[in-house]
């Protein structure tokens, strides 16, 4: 039985089922489990949850006592607030209301402190995984909720500063960038919320295999040899296994861990599974895993633009589902945020926010001159108003440039020091 209770009145003994708030006040990346530390209640009180749910069930009950007993308590300086008063709600946990669409740079600076704890969540779930111990998806709920909710609220933030990871990270945040993808996509394709997060939480567990993979082949800095490469492609079925075993893994994520590398045309692995065998959630796992795989900096390679990547993509013929993938350029913009680009003008720039209406005409940061081959004052411009007369004319490639302060234009400066990147 579920019962929502204030943090004052919660005990030691009692067993956490869900905190209520956003997941970034939580002071615990998990939340069910039961309360036996005085240190954590004391962390949970001084934190901004204000409310928590209770499972009675698997723990302790909220024990109302006679007028005028003080409070007992359960540990040093932890006092057990029971006061009389009506009885807890008793309900299950309903999923948040849609949020309204936020600024794109609000929605940046609430998602760099999101990438930031996600680390510690992502790197936690493969760790126990490595150890041999079951998984429990359900620890990821929150993480996979709060990924989701800003996505809802602007997908253009998160699913950017996703890729702007390291290679020393690259494990446990392309899940991450994964499930922000996912979700973004299935916004686009017209999912509700609540599928957008499974298919998010998909997005999240599908590389767990790698958790099986021998740490010299996962995180060697060059190019695999063939004996290697073999090893890696056994990775979905071994994450396919390892999330039987589990607890509270659906059938899509199940689907989405077995077959992201598959491809329509059955050059895939592990199974060479193609075309109508292949699921609408298996097809969009392929585009979004491939994606941030191209786009990110690895150990023997930097990260591909991305209205470059975007190019590629769409070059790679039978590789992916023709309608999802054209769903995922639309959630993504044919010029991602962070693409450089120039412009009829003869001036570059860099995309910082996309133009729901029209996919050529986002918004742009104009900041260097072809003509004079020298550095302009930036310039925000917005290619949809209809006093502009620029326009993008190519996309370009910053390895021919190498311009140190892409992210910096789009991101921002305070971001980017969030997220340790500056």
């Amino acid at each position: 039985m579920l019962k929502k209770i204030p943090v004052e009145d919660l005990r030691l003994g009692m067993h956490l089922h869900a905190m209520c708030g956003a997941w970034l006040d939580h002071p615990f990346w998990r939340t069910k489990f039961i309360l036996r530390d005085p240190a954590d209640l004391e962390k949970l009180r001084a934190s901004n949850v204000k409310e928590v749910w209770i499972d009675a069930a698997k723990g302790r009950d909220v024990e109302p006592v006679e007028a005028g007993v003080a409070p007992r308590r359960d540990g040093p300086g932890v006092a057990v607030a029971v006061r009389e008063r009506a009885a807890p709600v008793v309900a299950e946990v309903s999923p948040p209301e849609p949020r309204a669409s936020a600024d794109i740079g609000a929605e940046l600076q609430r998602a760099s402190a999101l990438v930031n704890q996600s680390r510690e969540a992502v790197s936690s779930l493969f760790a126990e995984a490595r150890m041999g111990r079951a998984l429990d998806a359900e620890k990821c709920l929150p993480l996979v909720d709060e990924i989701a909710s800003s996505v809802w609220r602007n997908p253009g933030a998160i699913v950017s500063l996703a890729r702007l990871k390291t290679h020393d990270d690259y494990t446990y945040m392309h899940s991450m960038a994964v499930c922000a993808l996912m979700v973004s996509l299935g916004r686009q394709l017209g999912m509700d919320e609540a599928t957008a997060r499974e298919v998010g939480m998909a997005g999240m567990l599908h590389d767990m295999g790698k958790a099986a993979m021998p740490l010299e082949v996962l995180n060697k800095p060059g190019k695999l040899t063939d004996d290697e490469y073999a090893i890696m492609k056994t990775h979905p079925q071994h994450g396919y296994e390892l999330l039987q075993e589990g607890k509270g893994v659906g059938e899509i994520a199940l689907d989405v861990t077995l077959h992201h590398h598959e491809r329509p045309d059955g050059r895939g692995y592990p199974h060479g599974t193609a075309g109508d065998a292949l699921s609408r959630v298996a097809r969009m796992g392929a585009v979004c895993d491939v994606y941030d795989a191209i786009t990110s900096n690895r150990p023997y390679k930097a990260g591909w633009d991305p209205a470059e990547s975007i190019a590629k993509m769409a070059s790679w013929a039978g590789q992916f589902d023709t309608e999802i993938f054209q769903a995922f350029v639309k959630s993504l913009g044919i010029y991602p945020i962070g693409s450089l680009v120039r412009m009829r003008s003869g001036k570059l720039g860099v995309v910082v926010e996309q133009n729901e209406t029209s996919l050529v005409s986002p918004k742009v940061k104009l900041f260097f001159s072809t003509r004079s081959n020298m550095p302009i004052a930036v310039e925000l411009v917005d290619l949809s108003s209809p006093g502009c007369n620029d326009a993008i004319v190519a996309r370009e490639s910053n390895a021919q440039w190498k311009f140190p302060h892409l992210d910096e234009l789009w991101a921002g400066p305070e971001v980017l020091r969030k997220l340790g990147k500056s």
